[in-house]
């Protein structure tokens, strides 16, 4: 029993953002993963933000969540409502203007990012936080649920990248990856950056509350 309550133990995290595809896949795995990485949210007591859509693995994983009783806000533009947000949404929908303030919103508000199997899409938000980290723009762990080795391609090229002298083999270490979502979790409570910051975080944070008092448009 004491075992039991250790391993469920409130997390570090208060708020993770998952990116994941709008589509479920061709896998059974992929989607079985989404609902073990809600569980596990809920089992660490961890929050949800994520894409907003209540379809394909965003909406298994933002299900579960809810289901779990944990807090789920989901940040989607206003044009991609009528394609991603059909059927029954959960948590607290936040409407923004572009796919640009999508991303700073949920970066915002999480402490930590983990990618799910997606498109285009999901490297489009994956790479850009790991750019983000690499700017030294935030400090938040990275990870990469890399379930049946979907992301084995990616993590070769980017190895190839640092072979070529493209990335640093210190900037190797922002992204975390793991194979099912407990042992990923764990990695990122772990981590613990190793790269040369370009940017002031302090001095970009300032930029990003100014821009958000002037131009942020979010509505329910």
């Amino acid at each position: 029993m004491e075992r039991e309550k250790s391993e469920v133990k409130a997390s570090k995290f208060k708020t993770i953002c998952v990116f994941c595809g709008s589509s479920q896949g061709n896998k059974a795995s992929y989607q079985d993963a989404a609902v073990e990485l809600g569980n596990v949210f809920v089992s660490r007591s961890i929050d949800l933000v994520y894409g907003g859509g209540s379809i394909g693995l965003m909406g298994l994983v933002s299900q579960a969540v809810h289901d779990g009783g944990r807090h789920v806000t989901g940040v989607i533009p206003k044009t991609l409502m009528p394609q991603e947000l059909t059927g029954q949404t959960v948590g607290k929908v936040k409407a923004v203007a572009d796919m640009h303030q999508r991303k700073a919103e949920m970066a915002k508000h999480s402490d930590a990012f983990i990618a799910l199997p997606g498109g285009y899409g999901t490297l489009e938000e994956l790479l850009e936080v790991i750019t983000w980290a690499q700017l030294g723009i935030h400090d938040k762990p990275v990870g990469l649920l890399n379930v049946d080795g979907y992301y084995n391609s990616l993590l070769t090229f980017i190895d190839t990248a640092v072979e070529e002298g493209f990335i640093s083999p210190n900037a190797r270490h922002i992204i975390v990856s793991a194979p099912t979502a407990k042992e990923l979790v764990k990695k990122l409570e772990e981590y613990v950056p190793r790269h040369e910051r370009v940017a002031s975080k302090l001095s970009w944070e300032m930029e990003q509350q100014l821009d958000y008092s002037q131009n942020c448009d979010i509505s329910r």
